[in-house]
C-alpha cells in the first residue's frame, strides 16, 4: 500500500477525532439542549462538507416531529419542517429507529422537503443521511445532513460518524433528563416537607420551636383525640398545665368541662371531699350536699397536678376511680359512674418514691399509660428568645408600655443563664424587667441580679486564687473566734485544725483574739 492513501486515511481520522472532541466539549459546556445542538451542527459544518444539518425531536403527546435546531435553514424553513411519525424520510427513521441514506434526493419520492430549502440547488446534486437519536430502545429524534455531489463511500462514512454523534447527543439528553427529574423530585420533596412542617400540629397556647417541644407537640397530636390517660412529667415551671390544656382543648371533649386540681395545695383533711364530693351531714360543716371535682368533670377532663404528693389513702381511692370509673361521695353509699378523662402531672421522681414505698406501683402503672416528658428550659435554649419576646409583648401591653426589643447584652444574659425555675422563672424575670424599663428597649441592667454577669454588673474579680482563698480562710477564723469568744483552742477544734496551725494563722492574718472575748454571738 502506498503512503499517500495512508496519509489521507490518517488525516481523515485526525479530522474525525477533532470533530468528536469539539462536540464532546460543546455538550459538556452548556446545560441547554438548543445551545448544545447548535454548537454540534456548527462543528460538523466546519469539519465536513455538510451543506445543511438538522436535529429533529419527537413530541410523544402529539406524535409530531419538529426541528429543534438547524444549520443552513432560515427560521421560516425550520418552522415548515414538521412531520408525523412514519412520514417522509425523517419520520421513517424516527419510527423504525434505523438510519437511512439517500444518495440523490431527486430519485427518492419519500423525500418530502417540507422546509423547501433544496430549491436553490438541483436535487440530483444532493445526498441525504439521517440517523436516529435513541435513548435505550426509545427513539427521541433524528440527526440529518445534506451533502453536495456525495460519493457512496462517503455517505456510508457519514452514517458511521453521525451515529456516533447522535449517540453522544442522546447521552447528553439522557443526563439532562435525569438531572431535571432529580431536580423535580427534590422540588416535590421540598414542597412536601414544607407542607408537612406547615401542617404539623402546634398548640396555640404553647410557645416553642425547639426539637424537644416539637416532640411534645407530636405526642399531643397523637393522644388528644383518644380517651387515654395522659401522664405529664417535668420539672416545676416547664409548662405542664399548658400541655394539659392543649390535650383537652384539642380532644373530642373540648366542649366539655376541664377541671384542675392541685393535689399538693389541698389540705389532707378536705382533699377527699374536694375530689369526690360529700353528702349532707357527712362531717361537721357539711350542711349541704356537694359535688366533687371528678363529678364536675363528668364528660370532660380532670387535670390532677402534683399527683406525687397524694397520701397513701388517697392513692387507693384514686386507683379505684382510674380502674372502674366509679366512686362514692364522702358519707354516701351510692356508687356513681363517671365518664372522665384523667390527665395527671408531677415534678417528683415517682420511681424513687416507689422504691421508698411512698407511691403505689399499681397507681403508677395506671397513670403511666401515655407519658409526655417536657424538657427543662436549659435543654431547649432555642425556645428562650421566642418565650422572652412573647412575655415582653404580653407584659408591655398589660403595663401600657411600648418595649420594642431586647438588647443584645440582655439576650446574651438570658441565653447563658441556667434557668432552674424554667419558663416560670423566665416569665417573672421578663415581667420585672418590663416594669423597670423606661424606654422602648429592655437592657441587661433591667434583669435580676441572678442573671447579671461579672462584666455586665462591673463586679469582675481581680484577686488571684491565692488571695481569694486567704480571704475566705481569714473570714472563717474570725467567725469561729466570735463563736468561741476568742478561745483559739476551741476554734481550732471546731475548724478541724491543730492549735499550732490556729496560732500561725492568727499571727499571719494579724487577728487579735482578745477582742472577741467579750463579743456575743449574733
Amino acid at each position: 500500500m502506498s503512503t499517500i492513501p495512508r496519509q489521507a486515511t490518517f488525516k481523515k481520522e485526525v479530522k474525525e477525532l477533532t470533530l468528536l472532541f469539539e462536540i464532546s466539549q460543546a455538550l459538556d459546556r452548556s446545560v441547554d439542549l438548543r445551545d448544545e445542538v447548535d454548537a454540534v451542527l456548527k462543528a460538523i459544518a466546519r469539519h465536513t462538507d455538510m451543506v445543511r444539518g438538522t436535529l429533529t425531536l419527537l413530541n410523544r403527546r402529539s406524535a409530531q416531529i419538529y426541528i429543534e435546531s438547524a444549520h443552513g435553514l432560515s427560521v421560516k424553513q425550520q418552522e415548515r419542517g414538521r412531520y408525523r411519525t412514519g412520514e417522509g424520510i425523517t419520520g421513517q427513521v424516527v419510527q423504525s429507529g434505523r438510519p437511512m441514506v439517500i444518495p440523490r434526493i431527486a430519485d427518492e419520492p419519500r423525500f418530502l422537503d417540507r422546509t423547501g430549502a433544496r430549491g436553490d440547488i438541483h436535487k440530483d446534486q444532493i445526498g441525504f443521511v439521517c440517523v436516529p437519536i435513541k435513548i435505550g430502545r426509545e427513539t427521541i429524534g433524528a440527526l440529518s445532513v445534506d451533502h453536495l455531489f456525495p460519493k457512496s463511500e462517503s455517505l456510508d462514512e457519514d452514517v458511521r460518524l453521525l451515529t456516533i454523534i447522535a449517540s453522544m447527543i442522546a447521552q447528553a439528553v439522557r443526563i439532562r433528563q435525569e438531572a431535571m427529574e432529580e431536580r423535580d423530585r427534590l422540588i416535590k420533596e421540598n414542597t412536601r416537607l414544607r407542607q408537612e412542617l406547615k401542617d404539623r400540629f402546634r398548640p396555640a397556647n404553647i410557645i416553642g420551636n425547639s426539637g424537644a417541644m416539637q416532640e411534645v407537640f407530636d405526642l399531643i397530636a397523637q393522644v388528644a383525640k383518644s380517651d387515654s390517660t395522659v401522664f405529664i412529667r417535668g420539672e416545676s415551671g416547664v409548662g405542664k398545665e399548658l400541655v394539659a390544656h392543649a390535650v383537652h382543648y384539642n380532644s373530642l371533649r373540648a366542649a366539655k368541662p376541664f377541671v384542675k386540681v392541685n393535689c399538693a395545695a389541698l389540705p389532707e383533711a378536705i382533699i377527699e371531699s374536694e375530689l369526690f364530693g360529700h353528702e349532707k351531714g357527712a362531717f361537721t360543716g357539711a350542711v349541704t350536699q356537694r359535688k366533687g371535682r371528678f363529678e364536675l368533670a363528668d364528660g370532660g377532663s380532670i387535670f390532677l397536678d402534683e399527683i406525687g404528693d397524694l397520701s397513701p389513702a388517697m392513692q387507693i381511692r384514686l386507683l379505684r376511680i382510674l380502674q372502674e370509673r366509679e366512686f362514692e361521695r364522702v358519707g354516701g353509699v351510692e356508687t356513681r359512674k363517671i365518664n372522665v378523662r384523667v390527665i395527671a402531672a408531677t415534678n417528683r421522681n415517682l420511681e424513687a418514691l416507689m422504691a421508698a414505698e411512698q407511691f403505689r406501683q399499681d397507681l403508677y402503672y395506671r397513670l403511666n399509660v401515655f407519658p409526655i416528658h417536657i424538657a427543662p428550659l436549659r435543654e431547649r435554649r432555642a425556645d428562650i428568645l421566642d418565650l422572652s419576646n412573647h412575655f415582653v409583648g404580653f407584659y408591655s401591653k398589660k403595663n401600657h408600655k411600648t418595649i420594642k426589643r431586647i438588647s443584645t447584652p440582655a439576650i446574651d444574659m438570658l441565653m447563658s443563664y441556667h434557668w432552674p425555675g424554667n419558663v416560670r422563672e423566665l416569665e417573672n424575670c421578663i415581667e420585672r424587667a418590663v416594669l423597670l424599663s423606661n424606654s422602648d428597649v429592655l437592657h441587661g441592667h433591667h434583669l435580676p441580679p441572678t442573671l447579671q454577669s461579672a462584666e455586665a454588673s462591673g463586679t469582675v474579680v481581680h484577686e488571684t486564687l491565692r488571695e481569694t482563698v486567704e480571704n475566705v480562710e481569714r473570714e472563717m477564723i474570725v467567725d469561729s473566734l466570735k463563736n468561741t469568744r476568742g478561745n483559739q483552742a476551741e476554734s481550732a477544734r471546731a475548724l478541724g485544725i491543730s492549735e499550732r496551725i490556729m496560732g500561725l494563722r492568727v499571727k499571719k492574718y494579724h487577728i487579735n483574739a482578745r477582742e472577741f472575748r467579750t463579743a456575743r454571738v449574733r
